[in-house]
């Protein structure tokens, strides 16, 4: 993919047309094409190139650059930034790592006495009206919050450090996910049944839920993908 099809992508992108973008929206929209594979496996990023088209100084653009290669979607090689794209192997280790998080991270929670759930309840109202207006964006957007909200009533500091590494990998996954699901019913109901076990300290049946919706989102990102992105030529 070359830097002018970048440009492209952007400007589907934009309703309204800005001179600049800040460092974080450099960030984001480069993971976004890199996870639907607009930007292909293997393609060079030259950081000249990107801040020309992302309309930024090469700061901005070298420490995106920096935050991709932690979160392994980019990589060096000879001094040349390249794509490494998300893999089949990478879906399953990014859920591995959630899966190992997250049900851990509950189970602290629940068994927390001082543990708070509203902003996972804040959430699920908002999913609620997203799923009603048929809207996957702001949909997806509750979905994380509703999760990020087990971290918040576990109060644990380094497993949410961890979830926020790794949450706006997820968002663009569910932006993927999301945007191929016709009826977000029924990510609404396991969401609205987890939360249902938790008000209730049911931690064997939370863990059992949040297992179950773990493995049924893991299944539709790999058929998902499948369909979005391409071996590179």
């Amino acid at each position: 993919m070359t830097m002018m099809s970048i440009r492209q992508a952007l400007a589907t992108e934009d309703s309204v047309g800005a001179p600049r973008v800040l460092g974080e929206q450099v960030v984001e929209r480069l993971r976004r094409l890199i996870i639907t594979g607009e930007l292909a496996a293997g393609a060079h990023l030259v950081e000249t190139d990107i801040s020309g088209a992302f309309g930024v100084s090469r700061g901005p653009v070298r420490e995106a650059l920096r935050r991709l290669v932690n979160e392994g979607l980019v990589g060096s090689r000879r001094g040349r930034m390249y794509v490494i794209g998300l893999s089949r192997d990478d879906i399953d280790e990014l859920y591995h790592l959630r899966r190992l998080l997250e049900l851990d991270v509950l189970q602290l929670a629940i068994a927390r006495p001082q543990a708070d759930f509203s902003a996972a309840h804040d959430a699920l109202e908002v999913m609620a009206r997203a799923r009603d207006a048929r809207d996957p964006v702001a949909y997806a957007a509750a979905d994380l919050d509703f999760h990020t909200a087990f971290y918040q009533a576990a109060a644990h500091r380094r497993l949410t450090d961890i979830w926020l590494m790794y949450r706006p990998t997820f968002a663009d996954i569910l932006a993927i996910t999301n945007s191929e699901d016709r009826d977000l019913g029924p990510s609404y109901h396991d969401h609205s049944q987890l939360l249902e076990a938790i008000d209730s300290h049911d931690s064997i049946r939370a863990v059992s839920i949040l297992n179950a919706h773990l493995d049924g989102s893991h299944r539709r990102l790999i058929a998902a993908h499948g369909r979005h992105v391409h071996p590179p030529q």
